[in-house]
């Protein structure tokens, strides 16, 4: 069946996520360019029709082009920003320099706050590119199950009704279901945030702790990340959602987490450096949670989960004994805690 949709889409950064979102973008006959900041992965992509350093075995759609020129990709309508937060802002300028019109919607489904200005991917692309419309994609989304066609939802925010309606219109499948929201700061924020939780949780399966600690890290780990977000301007209830709740519960306990694996292996005994260094993907909670340990200070927020992983990750501290510390501390109701 033919798609309605007649808008372009550019997908920009080739990895699993960015990738899948493509893919499924084609199957529905929507009109899809893929675009990798790195030529000779353009090409290799090109020549074997997959993308076999972060998604092998899924052979692309005939209709999905690997488009190789930045500026051809800015071409299209709606433009996807898949790169890791770290890097950003390096494509975006470029991106900037390229862009033949602003008239057009860029959605985030990037997932992090940068280290050095504390501001999320949304904030980076208004403050790069300039007045544009801004969506923001994210969930509970494993690229792994997803591009099964393993149903699941996922959550578009933006200041503008009609780009979150027409993202939700050109994502939705019969196996991904797109839920709109006005709380882009909290949906973003979510995404980011719960990947220090999740690497608590992975630093807790290392030391082989149980499920109860896993249930704690996750209930308590929401608070922090909610009492974070509504200091910044965010909707407390946004993180009891789809992209709040729902994105930690998967990236806490999914064997496919890269955040979760990251702290496993940290609990096991392995050093950071040693542990990024083999992953072809980038683990965005490892940048995250300096971002967020250095806003929990700035900002006067108890963060007690995200101060232990920040201390573990780099300061050296013993997991057990951050686990030890965060067991110790002061006794209080859970209700005011919030």
């Amino acid at each position: 069946m033919k798609s309605e949709i007649k808008e372009r889409v550019s997908v920009i950064g080739a990895g699993s996520w960015g990738t899948t979102l493509a893919i499924l973008l084609a199957e529905k006959n929507i009109c899809v360019g893929l675009h990798s900041v790195f030529k000779e992965h353009n090409q290799r992509m090109q020549k074997e029709r997959m993308n076999r350093l972060f998604l092998k075995g899924f052979r692309f759609p005939p209709s999905l082009e690997i488009v190789a020129s930045l500026k051809q990709a800015l071409e299209s309508e709606i433009i996807v920003v898949a790169i890791p937060v770290k890097f950003i802002r390096k494509v975006l300028k470029k991106i900037s320099k390229n862009l033949p019109s602003h008239n057009k919607i860029f959605l985030s489904v990037s997932k992090g706050i940068e280290r050095s200005s504390l501001k999320r991917p949304s904030q980076i692309i208004e403050e790069e590119v300039g007045k544009v419309k801004i969506g923001v994609l994210s969930g509970p989304n494993i690229a792994y199950e997803i591009i099964r066609k393993i149903p699941s939802v996922s959550v578009v925010a933006s200041s503008h009704r009609d780009v979150a309606l027409k993202i939700q219109r050109i994502f939705s499948t019969s196996y991904f279901r797109v839920y709109t929201h006005d709380d882009m700061i909290g949906v973003e924020l979510a995404g980011a945030l719960k990947n220090i939780i999740a690497l608590a949780c992975g630093i807790s399966d290392g030391l082989g702790l149980g499920t109860n600690t896993k249930s704690a890290l996750v209930t308590r780990g929401l608070v922090e990340l909610a009492r974070l977000g509504e200091k910044m301007g965010a909707k407390g209830v946004t993180f009891w959602g789809v992209a709040g709740l729902g994105d930690l519960v998967t990236t806490c306990f999914s064997p496919h987490s890269r955040n979760r694996f990251v702290g496993e292996e940290i609990g096991k005994g392995k050093k950071l450096k040693e542990v990024v260094k083999k992953m072809k993907m980038v683990a965005e909670g490892v940048e995250t949670v300096k971002s967020a340990y250095q806003l929990s200070k700035k900002l006067n927020v108890e963060m007690p989960i995200t101060q232990e992983v920040y201390l573990v990750l780099y300061k050296n501290k013993s997991p057990r004994r951050a686990v030890k510390n965060l067991m110790e501390r002061p006794l209080k109701e859970e209700i005011s805690s919030f």
